[in-house]
């Protein structure tokens, strides 16, 4: 069996022209509903607050999971997971919606912890995802965040690189091109926020292995069958909604509401 980078590598250029249509939808969509930067800062990293003397904030626990990243009491009565990508329209939305009553209430009280699994649509959230992991692991979470917050700026210069630009990337192994699509649609830029500068950089993306583990991570989503991003589990129970009006009511039934 092939490396994961050499067998999506072969793949690359035949789905550069459904990726850059992909791009196209979702930066269409995700332009109504993505938020200003300070007020993304707010509200995904704002987790200082408590709710009086003696009260944990539980926004300031993130770990590192076997399969992704968690965040809140790892003891939570709910535990929900969400298979997400960067580069997916309906995560931005439902993080737009949920942002106030899952991170700054449920989470925050200690009854909810969210676990975030990677799933990749292409090439250019595959650079994000990549890179986010590398600002482990509470600003995972941040860095996160900021990407489907402002999804339509970065997928907006993906959409706008040149025929010269995706050529350059179809010649390259998988592993390669995400090295080189972190400079040309700004990624790296985001990542300074994050605390990765351009040391930690250079060594996430020299990270073979990492790689390969991410790989090996959406293989096995794909066998779980977990579909298209955003998927959702509350207490192991897959979830048949994909916006925060449908996964809510889910939540409250198992803090027994």
């Amino acid at each position: 069996m092939s490396a994961p980078g050499t067998r999506w590598s072969r793949g690359f250029g035949r789905r550069w022209g459904a990726e850059m249509r992909l791009a196209g939808l979702v930066l269409a969509l995700a332009a109504l509903v993505a938020m200003p930067a300070a007020e993304a800062q707010r509200g995904r990293s704002q987790g200082i607050r408590s709710d009086g003397p003696g009260r944990r904030d539980w926004t300031q626990t993130a770990m590192r999971t076997p399969e992704g990243f968690r965040i809140g009491d790892p003891d939570a009565r709910v535990k929900l997971v969400e298979y997400l990508s960067p580069a997916c329209a309906d995560c931005v939305r439902f993080a737009a919606d949920s942002d106030d009553a899952l991170f700054r209430g449920y989470v925050r009280r200690g009854q909810v912890s969210v676990e975030y699994r990677n799933v990749t649509l292409n090439a250019f959230d595959l650079a994000a995802t990549f890179l986010a992991r590398c600002a482990r692991p509470a600003g995972y979470f941040d860095m996160t965040h900021y990407l489907l917050a402002h999804q339509a700026d970065w997928m907006g210069r993906a959409n706008g690189l040149s025929e010269a630009q995706r050529n350059e990337l179809r010649a390259l192994p998988m592993f390669q091109a995400v090295q080189r699509l972190v400079p040309m649609i700004g990624l790296d830029r985001i990542a300074q926020r994050f605390g990765l500068d351009r040391n930690a950089q250079q060594a996430c993306l020299a990270d073979q292995a990492a790689f390969d583990r991410l790989t090996a991570l959406q293989q096995a989503a794909q066998q779980q069958n977990v579909g298209a991003p955003p998927a959702f589990f509350v207490n192991g129970e897959r979830q048949t909604g994909t916006r925060w009006a449908e996964i809510e009511p889910s939540i409250r039934a198992a803090l027994g509401d």
